[in-house]
């Protein structure tokens, strides 16, 4: 019992630190482009992006921000890109739960840098996958022109924002765009394509072409006001419906939009009255080892996230690296598919090693997940996998099988699915836990999720062996000293890459969330997911057996 305190005080102690350098990268990524843009942004009466969605947000609800660490550490020759240069998540707006998407100028300008595209297209994504209301909260000033070939052309580019626009539409999503800043040139397009548009006079501008460029290409001496401001598009043009003297004004006017509209229907995902764990999510602090090669009880993570009792293991005692179960997570129905971390035995007396999936634990956990999309219950994965098993004996029982079929059952579940990866996710095992390729409605990681094709140790001694190789084959020799050297040095860099920041900065998950909030994320999750109550009809192709 003392060593397993001194190791919970251990493992504490290490997520401590690890969420207090989370919340310094948080801070700092929150003021934009720094402190003198955003003094500028008050010379023009004009709020931060975030503060903007804090008038907007009902008091006291839970808003969700997704992507704030797009673009984190890409563009230092550009001078960054904090958050993809646009602040965006989850919240409530007159009770009603939206998609909120807002540019924040004080980032060049709002201008759209390759990540700020691939940023908006995910939050798009999650509007139509769960049918959630949108409000782009507009002030931008376009393509970041250095970089147009990376945002301008392509299927996934700029273009798609507005395609988008157009599928929303017909698709009966309402769309609210509110315009505080310039809007140009393509970007015009945004406002005109949704239900309802919004200025802010003196501030707000739409148009094609701003002075400087309609002065170059047709001589025409014209005023941004004159051009494209407020007055002009809801008294001349018709292009804008309301304009209001503040930004203020505008925001509470979004709010009285959203509390007229018609109420989602009924959910199709079964829900109760909602249930606390039976522990303090405070605990996950100190049961998630500090050393990602030790093992540990997922069933101890999972108590402290469900809603007490709620959790029944699905055959508990085969497949044994793989827990699969139904429980509740805020009243909502839940099947959970988590990978056990600790070491098990098998009826044979044999022990497996926890993190890797096996033939069993394969099969069984295929057999789950279809068996949760015909009773219509999502599905949430909790990642802590190092990858399938290896060697002659698992080729020879078919392990190659055994996962086709559990990736198949991932890829064609029509349930939503909800992501967490907690600690290791390598390899085949990210993509059958329902990795980012698998389009989970939402995807999070802890502080200590790793994501790569291998561990890094492993991968530096791989790619080690083929340099020591190369050299040899090249008549050089390598002396030990300069081999540790070499490993340290590629082990770095792919430890780097293998970061969860990595992995945000990329949009390869939604953010890094503290483990106490797991199960909030979760909850709202399903809260979003619920606005979509039509699923298309479950089929898994071939699937050997």
């Amino acid at each position: 019992m003392k060593a397993e305190t001194l190791d919970f005080n251990k493992n504490e102690d290490a997520m401590h630190q690890a969420l207090s350098q989370l919340k310094q990268r948080l801070e700092k990524i929150a003021l934009g482009g720094g402190k003198k843009a955003i003094e500028k942004q008050r010379e023009k009466n004009k709020l931060t992006p975030r503060e903007r969605i804090r008038h907007l947000v009902d008091e006291g609800s839970s808003f969700i921000e997704l992507g704030a660490f797009a673009g984190y550490e890409l563009y230092e020759d550009q001078g960054g890109c904090p958050a993809g240069g646009t602040v965006a998540g989850i919240g409530y707006i007159s009770n009603r739960q939206c998609v909120i998407i807002a540019n924040d100028q004080t980032v060049k300008a709002g201008a759209w840098f390759p990540i700020t595209g691939k940023k908006n297209l995910r939050l798009q994504e999650i509007a139509m996958e769960n049918h959630l209301p949108v409000v782009y909260l507009v002030d931008s000033a376009g393509v970041f022109l250095p970089m147009q070939d990376e945002i301008f052309p392509d299927k996934e580019h700029f273009g798609r924002i507005f395609r988008n626009n157009a599928r929303m539409s017909a698709m009966g999503i309402t769309q609210i765009a509110v315009v505080l800043g310039p809007c140009v040139a393509g970007g015009a397009y945004l406002p005109i394509m949704s239900d309802e548009t919004l200025m802010v006079e003196g501030n707000g501008s739409i148009y094609l072409a701003g002075p400087y460029l309609v002065k170059a290409a047709i001589g025409e001496d014209v005023d941004a006001e004159t051009l494209g401001g407020a007055v002009t598009h809801t008294e001349i043009s018709g292009i804008a419906d309301y304009k209001f003297k503040t930004e203020q004004e505008c925001l509470d006017e979004v709010k009285k939009i959203m509390s007229r509209l018609g109420s989602p229907a009924a959910p199709i995902f079964d829900r109760v009255k909602p249930v606390p764990p039976s522990r303090s999510a405070k605990e996950l602090y100190g049961i998630l080892p500090a050393d990602a090669t030790k093992s540990y009880d997922m069933v101890e993570i999972i108590t402290r996230i469900v809603d007490e009792g709620s959790f029944l293991q699905f055959k508990e005692d085969y497949g044994k690296t793989i827990l699969c179960g139904y429980a509740r997570i805020e009243g909502w129905a839940v099947g959970i598919v988590a990978n056990q971390r600790k070491m098990v035995k098998t009826r044979k007396g044999e022990m497996q090693m926890g993190g890797v999936i096996y033939n069993d634990s394969a099969d069984k956990a295929a057999r789950f997940i279809m068996n949760c999309n015909q009773k219509k219950i999502p599905l949430v994965f909790l990642q802590d996998v190092t990858g399938f098993m290896v060697g002659s004996r698992s080729e020879q029982a078919g392990i190659i099988k055994d996962g086709a079929k559990m990736v198949n059952a991932v890829a064609n579940s029509v349930v939503p699915k909800i992501t967490i990866i907690i600690g290791n996710s390598y390899g085949a095992g990210n993509y059958a836990m329902c990795g980012k390729a698998y389009d989970p409605r939402f995807i999070y990681a802890w502080p200590t999720a790793r994501i790569a094709v291998m561990g890094g140790e492993q991968a530096a001694k791989t790619l080690l062996q083929i340099q020591v190789s190369a050299l040899k084959a090249k008549g050089q020799e390598i002396d030990p000293a300069e081999e540790k050297r070499l490993l340290d040095e590629i082990k770095g860099r792919y430890d780097r890459q293998t970061s969860p920041y990595y992995a945000a900065a990329r949009l390869w998950v939604d953010a890094i969330i503290d483990p106490a909030d797991t199960r909030r994320v979760i909850a709202e999750g399903l809260n979003a997911a619920a606005h979509n109550t039509q699923l298309p009809e479950f089929k898994t192709g071939v699937i050997q057996v």
